[in-house]
């Protein structure tokens, strides 16, 4: 062999190496800070169109809810993790799997046998966490389940970790200070010898819920640590005097279901919380309230609060922040800045100083409209950030009613003009009013990724308007006689208030699909530059009508739940929309260069690695019940030829 040529296999040896050290996806979102960025370039802008299955994986899921009414919530939305040459994931079932990274093949399977049978409110999961935290082959492996256990798993065998808890269980529906019936969707947190835990409440159906608790547990022995429980109960805390009313500090929720994100060097762990129970009426709780609909930043070996930024004050709304904060690095007047980056269900984004709280950039108090539901209190006004602009659906009127036909388009224009709208926080009334940006987004748990490379963030948004009644307790029964749509409407008991609940959206379903009646695009892609909050690029994420029937259907975007991933070869890998494609698109235009049509629906976040100098990005595909995609068992694996 010739010396250049020598040359030349050394430097692909050495390429090779580096990318096998640099191809890991630890953690649900990369890293600690859930910035879902691999710096991995061999799959790129240039040769990603070659992608094809190296390999797929089925997990037999769906027997599991052979008998049971679970396909209908039923959520495959998890993402692996990469520990050695393992991945780990869970499915709805509970069950934990270990894969070999390379060929697919199983390992092992751990099965908890929980019942599907449970009146469970979500069937969502969204993978598992690894101990240690740092590199290396993890030794434990922890999930949440939908019934309330937080179990360990050796990560060798898959052999429960019988010295944490009770034989690898910790109960967090009992003997935890009376916190109650919580499940788990999310993966938990791992900072140090801590695994943590949110949770996730059924928050429609009663005023006094379960409080959100956030609570550590001793990896070692599944000891309580510490709590911190967002609903203030001392009157010494600050927050106690924004909970105003004789049952104010006995509403639950304001708990935090997706991801917690940590700052390990500084020891700081940040939870999204949510709307305080019942989503849309606080009249048992006047006053800011605190705490809920936050960025909390709390001291992670402690509980300790240090600081708190409020998204939206007295929720009313189920603006529930519901993507894992983001944590980066910006330059601002030639330092760098410790940066936490905020998405929410308004399409909203704020920019927080990682240590403080403080924006980064402008926020604004805007008036908002007043509430003419008796007993509620809408606070007077809102914090709107300036930059980055908010996306997604901002104003609706008559003007925006869509329809495949004229008599389509007439039905919308009737629907919204029957109801009340005033922008993004109109209170929900007797009349009915439209919610848009409504409770699926702007941005809900699919979430962001970060590029540190460009200083680029990519989001995937939902437009989708909702329309959220109040009734009278009392007439319930009279309006839904005299009312089809009321009757078919989603109900939320919201047991301890006067009023009950009924929420819609504004599409319809026949035999052509799922007919919107707001105009098009319904799904998006964005870019936003965070080094000057300006959006860059916003494109139409999948379809939702046949594309063969309507030849625009790929101009209107699509519904999506899972999330993006950036790469350092220049592209973000998405599934989440309802056509059931897993698509890459160029990070620098937003110009879609690759699509393959999954088994089954992606409502999942992807991640990719690398092993032995080859790239590999992997998706799990099985549907969604509630957005009636394609339910499978899939986790299916891409690479080049």
């Amino acid at each position: 062999m010739q010396y250049k040529q020598l040359v030349v296999f050394a430097g692909l040896l050495i390429a090779a190496g580096a990318m096998a050290q640099d191809g890991g996806w630890p953690c649900y979102g990369q890293d600690a800070g859930g910035t879902r960025y691999s710096g991995l370039k061999q799959i790129n802008t240039g040769n990603v169109a070659n992608l094809k299955v190296a390999w797929t994986y089925r997990t037999g899921e769906l027997k599991k809810y052979e008998g049971t009414d679970f396909t209908e919530k039923a959520a495959f939305e998890t993402t692996p993790i990469l520990r050695g040459r393992t991945l780990f994931f869970n499915t709805p079932s509970a069950r934990v799997f270990a894969l070999d990274a390379a060929s697919g093949e199983q390992r092992w399977v751990y099965d908890p046998g929980m019942s599907l049978k449970g009146g469970f409110n979500e069937g969502s999961s969204r993978g598992v966490a690894a101990w240690p935290a740092g590199a290396g082959e993890a030794e434990m492996i922890f999930e949440g389940t939908l019934d309330g256990r937080l179990i360990a798993v050796n990560a060798t065998n898959g052999q429960p970790a019988v010295y944490f808890g009770r034989d690898g269980v910790v109960d967090l529906r009992v003997g935890s200070g009376g916190y109650g019936d919580v499940a788990e969707t999310s993966p938990p947190t791992v900072v140090g010898n801590l695994v943590i835990v949110g949770s996730s409440l059924g928050d429609n159906q009663q005023f006094n819920y379960p409080h959100g608790v956030i609570r550590a547990y001793d990896v070692h022995s599944g000891a309580l640590v510490w709590s911190w429980d967002p609903i203030p109960s001392d009157p010494s805390d600050s927050a106690y005097a924004d909970w105003i009313g004789p049952k104010a500090h006995e509403t639950g929720g304001a708990n935090a279901w997706i991801t917690l994100s940590v700052d390990a060097a500084r020891d700081l762990l940040f939870v999204p919380t949510t709307c305080p129970s019942p989503d849309y009426y606080g009249g048992e709780r006047i006053g800011k309230n605190t705490n809920a609909n936050s960025l909390v930043a709390l001291r992670a070996s402690t509980g300790k609060l240090v600081w708190r930024f409020q998204v939206v004050h007295h929720d009313i709304w189920d603006f529930d922040i519901a993507a894992q904060p983001i944590l980066i690095e910006l330059r601002r007047k030639g330092r760098k800045v410790p940066a936490v980056v905020v998405g929410t269900k308004m399409g909203f984004i704020y920019v927080l100083d990682r240590e403080t709280g403080a924006s980064l950039f402008p926020v604004e108090e805007r008036k908002v409209p007043v509430s003419t539901v008796k007993g509620e209190q809408a606070w007077p006004t809102q914090p709107f950030p300036v930059k980055p602009a908010p996306l997604g659906m901002q104003s609706l009127s008559r003007a925006d009613a869509w329809g495949l036909t004229p008599e389509d388009k007439a039905e919308a224009e009737r629907r919204i003009g029957q109801y009340r709208y005033e922008g993004p926080f109109t209170p929900p009334s007797f009349e009915g009013s439209i919610m848009a940006p409504g409770n699926v987004g702007g941005i809900n748990w699919s979430g962001m990724c970060y590029d540190p490379e460009t200083g680029m963030l990519f989001t995937n948004i939902n437009r989708i308007a909702a329309v959220i009644r109040m009734l009278p307790r009392a007439k319930v029964d009279e309006v839904e006689r005299a009312d089809a749509a009321a009757l078919r409407a989603e109900t939320g008991r919201q047991e301890g208030t006067p009023y009950v609940m009924k929420r819609d959206y504004l599409f319809k379903a026949d035999q052509r699909g799922l007919i919107m009646q707001t105009k098009p695009p319904w799904g998006t892609l964005v870019a936003i530059d965070l080094r000057s909050g300006d959006k860059k690029w916003e494109v139409p994420l999948g379809f939702m009508l046949d594309p063969a029937r309507w030849p625009e259907a790929k101009k209107w975007g699509s519904v999506n739940f899972g999330g993006a991933i950036v790469t350092g070869g220049g592209l973000v890998f998405i599934g989440a929309s309802r056509d059931g494609y897993f698509r890459a698109f160029d990070s620098r235009t937003g110009a879609t260069l690759w699509e393959q049509e999954l088994p089954a629906g992606g409502q999942a976040t992807p991640m990719c690695y690398s092993l032995d100098g080859k790239q590999y990005v992997v998706i799990a595909a099985g549907g969604h019940g509630r957005l009636k995609t394609k339910l499978g068992d899939y986790v299916v694996a891409y690479a080049l030829p």
